[in-house]
């Protein structure tokens, strides 16, 4: 029984081992993730606000993020409905700097 466990144990801590690099891996796609993913909510709010509404709270603001909604979510699925978008626009007027958005993206979770 003995020489059983000798052999399991190099195996052991060579999964454990490999556990943690699997699990750091893990970590940090989901932080680089989560930055880009913040930013691009950033960047939509903000080319929306510049672009499109020119810093005003329009009527036609509505039908742009209504227009917008239907077509982003009719490509890329349900995640750019009208309350994302407002959430996108509210981001980038409440963090107008980008520098400062670069700089917290790190520490966000949209």
């Amino acid at each position: 029984m003995r020489i059983m466990n000798d052999k399991l144990h190099p195996i052991s801590s060579l999964l454990s081992d490999v556990k943690l690099l699997i699990d750091e891996a893990r970590q940090r796609v989901a932080v680089t993730v989560n930055a880009e993913m913040s930013m691009l909510y950033w960047k939509v709010g903000k080319r929306i606000n510049d672009e499109v509404l020119h810093g005003k709270r329009a009527e036609y603001g509505k039908e742009v993020l209504h227009s917008l909604s239907v077509a982003l979510t009719s490509q890329y699925g349900k995640g750019w409905s009208i309350a994302q978008l407002r959430k996108c626009l509210r981001f980038a007027l409440v963090f107008s700097d980008k520098q400062i958005v670069d700089t917290l993206c790190t520490q966000l979770s949209y």
